[in-house]
Parts: C-alpha cells; structure tokens; sequence
C-alpha cells in the first residue's frame, strides 16, 4: 500500500468491523443480549421481535440491572463487569466477557438500554445511535433490564441486502432461544413474534421439570426415544439425553451440546460423539442428543472465537475419551431391560428409551395367562400358543439342546423370574421370533440380532488379543508432506496398535510394512492419508476402528443364522439370552432394530379392550 500512511480509525468505524464478525442477523443479537441476561443473574428472560427481528428486538430480564452510572459505561468498547484482570480470563465462568456486544450493536442499529437496580426507587433509560449516547434520563420500571434495537443494518445497507425473508429470520431467532431455553432449565423463557406469542417455558426446578421442559421445547417422541446419562469422572460430568440409534435423523438438526452451560460447535467434541454412534447408525443418519459437559473453568479456554463457539481444551485426549467412553457405554446398555425399546400402536417403529414397567396381574389374575378379569374389569382370554409357564418348562427341559445360536453359557432363569428377553413361543416365517416377557410380547429379527451377537463377540475378541497384521511383501510407499510425514512419526502407536507398521521412508514418503490381516485387501496408501488428515484437523482419529469395525461386521452378517432357517425353541430361547448380555443388542451392524415389545396395554389398545 504504497502512498498510504497509517493513520487511527474512527471508533464508529472500528465497532462496526467488530459488529462484522459478532453480529450476523437478527439472531446474532438476539443471542448476544440473552448472553447478558443469563450473565446478570436473571430467571425469566422474554424475547420480542417484529419482521423477523429487523425492525424490532426486544429483550427484557429480572436480573441485577444497572446503576447510570453502569448503564452509560455499558455501551463504550471493552467495557465489562465480568473480567477484571489476567486470572479472570483465564477462568472465565460467564458467557459474554469482551465487552463489545453492545457498542457493536449501536454502531449498526438504533440501540436503547432500560436497567434497575432491586434496592433503586426507579430505573434509567439510555438512547444510543452510531457513535451519539445520551445521558441516562430516569425510568418506570421493574428491577432487571430492557435492550432494545430496532432497525438492524438501517445505516449498513449492504449489510442489509444480505438478511433473508422474514420467515428465515425468524426461524433462526427460535433456533437461537431454543438452544438458549437448552442451556440454562432453571430460567424461564419466551419468545414472541408480531405480538403472537410463539412459546413460553418455566423454568424447571427438579428432573422431572427438566424432562418436561424437553418436551416443550423439543418433542415428546424425542424424550421418548432418548438415554437419560449422567456420569462423572476425571473432573468432569456429563449429563443429558442421548437419542437412541433407532431415533437417528437424517440431518443433523436436533444435536445440542453444551460446555459449563454455553452452547458450542467444537470438532473435537463432535468427533468423540459421531464415534461413540460409528457403528449404530445407519449409512448417512445422524444422531440426537442434548448433552452438557461440565469441567473446571480453568481447563477451558473460551477466548478463541469472537462468536465464542469455538474453545481450546488444556487436556483435550481427557476430554475427548470421556465423552467417548461414557456415551459409548451408555448406548451399549440402550438394549438393555432398564433401557428397552417399546413399539406402541400408534408407531410400528421402536419408540421408548425405557422399558415399561412390568405390568401388575389384574385382580383375579395369576399373571401366567390364565383366564382373569383384565385391568378393565373383562375376563382375559389364555395365552394363544405357550403360557409362560409353560415356555418357561419347556426353555428349561430343552436348554441342553444344541442350537447353532445357542451361547455355551445361557442357562435357564429362577422359576420365579423372567428374563428381561422373556421365553420363545413360536417362530413366524422363519424370519421373525415371538416371546412371552413379564409385560407383554416381544418380536425379534432373528438375523439382525444374531448379527449384533456376532459383531459384538469379534470386537471383543479384536480388543482382548490385538490386531493380527502381517508382513508386506514389498513395502508400500505413501507420498505425503513433510508435515504429514512428521505427525506419522508422532503418532506411530496409533497406527501400531492398530496392527500397521508406518515408518518414514525420506522427507515426504511413508513407508507401510505391514497391515491387519483383515484390511488386507484395502488401500493402505489411502487409510493412512485418512489417518493423517483426521490428526491434522482434531487431533484423534478413528478410520482405522472404522474400518477394521466395518470388515468385522461384514462378518458377522455373513457368520449369522440367516432368514428363513427354522430354530427349535432351545435355540431360539439361546438367542434371547445371548442378547440379554451383548452391548448395542438395540440395532444390528446397518444401524436397523433387532427387537420391539408390544405391552399388554398396547395389545389392549389394538384391539380396543375396555373402550
């Protein structure tokens, strides 16, 4: 820039650039003002806007409020009351803290701020325009504060170009005070467009507040297709609901997660739950969940990202296996009796977290399926096929019985407990296994399921003796950076455990000399570029398990019972038990269920006993 001399900018010009990079649309502000809602201590946040926030915002809360002094302050640059100095920023516990959210926003709209303080007889009012503020002048109000902003970009007109149409805006605003709804259950919020009221929330003061709350704001089907999980370790806790894989989307819009209560986008993160989900779904689904992952302030850096969504761990290996671990043992357990999905009538598909409980015997009745008065005073027809006790005597006399999906280890139940599996009963054509649980009926895809056993055996069998490799006859020579060629000699324990040998073969080649014995026919040159570019990006990777896990469950497919072969009871009550003790029994490899339960109370509703 020859010719140009280097010169100060005018501070309107400078909280504009900064306005660039913090405020976007509506949305953008709308986030920025709740964020200093929360921050002041409030417990009812409202949110106001009019043409999709362009005209108008409006964000009132009954948090601590400001003196005039404070209020005409709050709108300079770098002015804040939530950091004083180094250690401050370096354990920062509020969700704003760089003091330009709001001169930012006057310098980019027509900005007005209402605020008092509990103990003030009145509050103040502050009018704010470009670079202009005037005195505060004295207000009638409640304790908390009052921002408004009307005509966003109106002194930006290209800015203003950029907005999309109403209805676009508007759905990001939601999306923005859904997420912030997410974060903070013990605040109550609203939202209200064109004086219509789209949503109000109170805030919740217990669990089951919380669940509620959840459905409010997200659905019932999605509490009711989700693990509740709560786990601590190492420092840290994770607490939430994660979708079951039979709940998966097919796009990622229903994916919140939380770091001490601020809404984030971090890769690392995200990378350690698509991994927990890597062999549960099916191709190109996407997982929901709502999670919060709370650790010590002083192991997180906030300050990475003027939009604060991106942060920088100090032990980010520790936070990532956490999350991994604990939401890959919860889903382990999603097929579990405690975590049992349930099929309603409603829905043929899959629908429940959580097993019902199972059902009492109506009065009269000996709960075996004799005949008795059912829960709405009619009598209740005997089992069709086998009563349970009579499976339960026949799984017993029959248990020694070879059966090619019998497990070495399966023995029958105490007579005074069914299996959370219950007892065979019958098999329908060849495909599909009928059995007779506590509460109701159960339907299993006998290939689905034998295949989840299957793939679950070989991975247990890869983790306890290793990865076979063998030897290459030539070598195989990857070219590849300089860089890339050093982070491969930083990583060589990956590739090893792995069952790779990867060494460097001069300044940009790598060198593969030997492979696992199950990605023998694969393109090492190309799992190893994969590798890289996963380490080079989050720091972890997990090609090499996807790979070595998507030959294993080719095998399992191929290793199953297969549709349309006929199981006598024996081996069909050894499936059963086989699946009470394997992980992920809830889908098959391909991410499809293995098993539903109609209850008792469903089959009632189906056909319209006691209506």
């Amino acid at each position: 820039m020859s010719g140009s001399s280097v010169h100060q900018l005018p501070s309107q010009l400078v909280n504009q650039i900064a306005a660039g990079e913090i405020i976007e649309r509506p949305a953008s502000v709308v986030k920025e003002l709740m964020e200093n809602a929360l921050d002041a201590g409030a417990s009812r946040v409202d949110v106001t806007v009019e043409a999709g926030g362009t005209h108008l915002i409006r964000v009132r809360d009954d948090g601590g409020g400001m003196g005039p002094e404070d209020l005409a302050l709050a709108v300079n640059r770098h002015a804040t009351s939530k950091i004083a100095g180094l250690d401050d920023l370096e354990r920062i516990g509020t969700l704003g803290f760089r003091g330009e959210a709001l001169p930012s926003i006057g310098s980019v709209a027509r900005l007005s701020l209402a605020a008092r303080l509990a103990a003030a007889d009145h509050g103040w009012r502050l009018e704010v325009e470009g670079e202009a503020a005037a005195e505060p002048e004295p207000a009638a109000m409640p304790p908390g504060t009052v921002a408004e902003v009307r005509e966003l970009f109106y002194n930006t007109p290209a800015r203003r170009k950029f907005l999309r149409k109403e209805r676009t805006e508007l759905r990001h605003v939601q999306d923005v005070v859904r997420r912030m709804s997410l974060s903070r259950p013990d605040v109550g919020f609203s939202l209200s467009h064109n004086e219509r009221e789209l949503f109000r929330v109170a805030g919740a003061a217990d669990a089951a507040g919380r669940e509620q709350r959840l459905v409010e704001l997200l659905g019932r089907d999605f509490v009711a297709r989700s693990l509740a999980l709560d786990a601590e370790g190492a420092g840290m806790r994770l607490w939430g609901w994660a979708g079951l894989p039979t709940a998966s989307r097919s796009q990622a819009d229903l994916q919140y997660l939380y770091l001490n209560g601020r809404m984030i986008r971090d890769r690392l993160l995200n990378h350690a739950i698509r991994r927990a989900y890597a062999d549960l779904l099916f191709k190109d689904r996407h997982p929901a969940y709502v999670l919060y992952l709370e650790l010590d302030s002083g192991e997180v850096d906030v300050n990475v990202h003027p939009t604060k969504h991106e942060v920088r761990f100090r032990e980010s290996r520790l936070v990532y296996d956490f999350l991994f671990q604990q939401l890959h043992r919860a889903l382990a357990h999603s097929g579990d009796e405690d975590h049992a999905p349930t099929a309603t009538v409603e829905s043929a598909a899959p629908a429940s977290s959580g097993a019902p409980a199972p059902r009492a015997p109506p009065s009269g009745s000996s709960g075996d399926g004799s005949t008795g008065p059912s829960a709405y005073g009619e009598p209740r027809q005997q089992s069709v096929g086998l009563p349970l006790n009579e499976a339960r005597a026949l799984y017993s006399a029959e248990a020694g019985e070879p059966g090619a999906a019998r497990s070495s280890d399966a023995e029958p139940a105490a007579q005074d407990e069914v299996p959370a599996m219950g007892y065979a009963l019958a098999q329908l054509q060849g495909v599909y296994v009928l059995a007779e649980a506590a509460d109701g009926l159960i339907l299993v895809d006998m290939h689905a399921a034998h295949e989840r056993i299957v793939y679950e055996q070989l991975k247990a069998q890869l983790n306890a003796d290793g990865v076979a490799s063998q030897p290459l006859l030539m070598p195989v020579s990857v070219p590849v950076t300089p860089a890339e060629a050093t982070l491969a000699e930083e990583h060589a324990a990956t590739f090893e455990r792995l069952g790779f040998e990867v060494s460097r073969g001069g300044p940009d080649t790598l060198l593969v000399r030997r492979v696992p014995v199950l990605l023998q026919d694969e393109d090492a040159g190309q799992l190893v570029r994969d590798v890289l570019s996963d380490l080079q990006g989050e720091g972890a990777s997990s090609r090499l398990d996807e790979a070595l896990n998507h030959v294993l469950a080719t095998v399992g497919c191929h290793g199953s019972v297969r549709a349309n072969r006929r199981l006598g009871i024996a081996e069909m009550n050894a499936l059963l038990r086989d699946m009470e003790r394997t992980p992920n029994i809830g889908q098959c490899n391909h991410g499809r269920p293995t098993w539903t339960r109609l209850t008792m109370q469903d089959l009632d509703r189906l056909f319209m006993r006691g209506q």
